[in-house]
């Protein structure tokens, strides 16, 4: 079995495969100053509860975008699991030629959708990630990585308008508006949150195949890619476990190399 780990800004999901199947499957939130003891304990309850036999664990392999959380999670896995894990970078799939400038600059979780979006659509795509940031990546029709935008989140854009604007009510975006046109504040506000993110999801699309110079498939991922596929009229298909299955990929890789 190959243990998937992808340690985001607000949330960290871990996955267990075996084979091409992810049998397990858990979401725990990130905490920047945890100890690998702490997180020994929140993991291996996951296990416990799942009935995971760990012995049966011969890799780990982990995308993070968080630094802080490095020195626990490598103590973690070598006390639990008795192997030192995979960290992803660009190098981490040689198959996949990157553009960025500095490719060390390219999130691990953007590089990982990147790989595992291609290898399961083999065209040019668009990969939209709607996280704690939302961002758009863009791979050739070769399977290279070229690049692409980020935005702040949906949800960090909701908390901000709520902590500026006093009179501005906490609103529910987990249900989509009914109508662009809101006839109170809750309504109005649901509108042009959700609406008007739509837009902007569209909008990068459009202006993205552009310079892309080919009709893109666009493909997302994330916490509100299903309510976002109802909206934006660019998004074609959801693929939620995109990260971990691009971690599987990366993984199977990096194990069959090390022998």
């Amino acid at each position: 079995m190959l243990f998937a780990i992808d340690v985001g800004n607000s949330n960290i999901v871990l996955g267990i495969f075996d084979g091409n199947i992810l049998v397990h499957q858990w979401r725990i939130p990130t905490v920047r100053n945890v100890t690998a003891d702490e997180f020994d304990a929140v993991v291996n309850d996951c296990f416990i509860k799942s009935g995971i036999d760990t012995s049966g664990i011969v890799g780990t392999v982990i995308a993070s975008v968080v630094p802080e959380v490095k020195a626990s999670l490598d103590r973690f896995i070598l006390k639990r699991l008795g192997h030192t894990p995979h960290w992803i970078d660009t190098a981490s799939f040689p198959d996949m030629l990157t553009h960025y400038t500095a490719p060390s600059e390219v999130g691990a979780d953007r590089f990982v959708n990147a790989v595992a979006a291609f290898s399961k659509y083999r065209k040019s795509l668009i990969v939209i990630d709607f996280g704690t940031a939302t961002t758009f990546d863009s791979i050739s029709e070769k399977g290279e990585y070229l690049g692409g935008a980020i935005a702040p989140g949906i949800m960090i854009s909701s908390e901000a308008l709520f902590d500026r604007a006093s009179k501005l009510p906490r609103i529910d975006l987990s249900v989509p508006p009914e109508k662009a046109i809101g006839i109170d504040t809750k309504s109005s506000m649901k509108s042009g949150i959700v609406f008007g993110y739509a837009a902007l999801v569209d909008g990068m699309v459009r202006r993205t195949r552009k310079e892309m110079g080919t009709e893109a498939g666009v493909i997302a991922t994330g916490g509100l890619a299903g309510i976002m596929m109802n909206i934006a009229e660019t998004i074609e298909k959801v693929e939620p476990d995109l990260t971990l299955e691009g971690l599987r990929i990366i993984g199977e890789r990096w194990l069959d190399e090390a022998g």
